[in-house]
């Protein structure tokens, strides 16, 4: 049986780079028996948290606020991978990313620890430079992110050098993103 894997698209480019990374690792993943779920979170209605402290009392809308969290919130309660993937946008995630990760804390705020499910995570990136440098600060947060979380990274496919919507066709970044959907052990 595959695993069931949610992809949080930050991309507000319906046909950019970080789409192309997510339809690649998508095809691969399918190609393994896994089921795949994705948001393209550019494309929904998803306000930021309030920081209100208000959620967590009802499991199939756990945030105060009702947009279209709603929609992701089940596929993300029963994902075994969670799939973080976004262009870099001053040195870090897209807003919309950080706006949808940010709101399944009510998630978390349904155990009375704040505990948040354990996942397995996957990171996919475009961007325009491709320097260590560059990507240093993005890495950084998703590696703390992962070790308060209590998650395990999977890997992460970083697609530098593609400003430009639709730089990363025909880069070999593509057949990464595939190996790493096809590689996922159930």
């Amino acid at each position: 049986m595959g695993k069931k894997i949610t992809i949080l698209n930050g991309s507000p480019r319906k046909n950019g780079n970080t789409a192309m990374l997510c339809d690649a690792f998508t095809e691969g993943a399918g190609s393994a028996g896994h089921r795949v779920t994705r948001f393209d979170l550019g494309h929904l209605q998803i306000h930021g948290c309030l920081g209100c402290m208000k959620g967590g009392k009802n499991p199939e809308a756990p945030c105060v606020q009702k947009d279209d969290m709603l929609q992701i919130y089940p596929a993300y309660r029963e994902a075994d991978i969670v799939v973080l993937a976004s262009p870099l946008y001053y040195w870090s995630f897209s807003a919309q990313l950080k706006a949808a990760f940010d709101r399944l804390f009510a998630v978390a705020e349904l155990d009375p620890n704040y505990a948040n499910p354990k996942k397995d995570c996957v990171l996919l990136m475009a961007a325009e430079g491709d320097t260590l440098d560059n990507w240093k600060p993005a890495l950084d947060y998703y590696e703390s992110l992962l070790r308060f979380l209590g998650w395990r990274d999977l890997g992460r496919v970083l697609a530098g050098g593609v400003l430009e919507a639709g730089a990363v066709a025909g880069k070999p970044v593509l057949e990464e993103a595939r190996k790493l959907g096809t590689a996922l052990a159930d």
